[in-house]
């Protein structure tokens, strides 16, 4: 019996991962934490898992921190990172923090299930997109470079990353500023502030460079 576990913040995806995984006699889904600290700590209670199924984008500590921390403490727990970002710069830096293999979550359950029996073989599961990709990276490792440079130089006050969460999440100016407490007119000075720091034009365009580059 393989033993699963689950990184995931989206309690629907996580759900449907969980359904996935039921549909193989050999797969025991052993548990899920929300964020990078809360499975970790899961984890340490329980760390008799084969294989973890690691999402990116988490709050509190992120896929690529989380997988980091495992890899040091629990080298032979397999990771597959199971995520929508298929950049070049998620990619790198999971390949850098131990990822033994990486899937986009809409991976079809045979898919999934072979690629668990993969990394535990030994092998790097990746769909035929994201090898292409890794391929790239090693082509061109310099344009990677260039792309976390640019990544560290967006700096976002906490204020503002709340404020951006709460765009994220489709609430408007004065849901936010009853949410975090300050005044309608205060959000739209900290959204000018973010669309300048991001060089953007709009919600939609700044949320989704912000989730690219990892700030939210």
């Amino acid at each position: 019996m393989i033993k699963i576990a689950i990184a995931e913040d989206n309690g629907f995806l996580a759900k449907s991962i969980e359904e996935r995984i039921s549909f193989f006699d050999d797969l025991k889904f052993k548990f899920r934490g929300a964020n990078g600290n809360e499975f970790i700590g899961k984890l340490e209670q329980d760390h008799n898992v084969d294989v973890i199924l690691m999402d990116i984008q988490m709050p509190e500590k992120d896929g690529i921190q989380t997988t980091e921390f495992v890899k040091n403490k629990y080298p032979h727990i397999k990771i597959l990172m199971l995520t929508v970002l298929d950049d070049d710069t998620n990619i790198f830096n999971a390949i850098q923090a131990g990822a033994d293999g990486y899937l986009l979550k809409e991976t079809n359950p045979k898919d999934l299930h072979q690629a668990i029996l993969d990394v535990l073989e030994g092998g790097a599961a990746m769909t035929p997109a994201i090898a292409m990709k890794a391929l790239n990276i090693l082509r061109n490792p310099e344009k990677i470079t260039a792309d976390k440079i640019q990544q560290e130089e967006i700096t976002l006050s906490d204020r503002e990353k709340d404020v951006l969460e709460q765009l994220a999440k489709g609430l408007n100016y004065q849901q936010i500023a009853d949410n975090l407490i300050i005044s309608p007119s205060t959000v739209r000075k900290h959204i000018e502030n973010i669309y300048k720091k991001l060089q953007v034009h709009n919600k939609m365009e700044a949320v989704q460079k912000a989730m690219k580059h990892n700030i939210i």
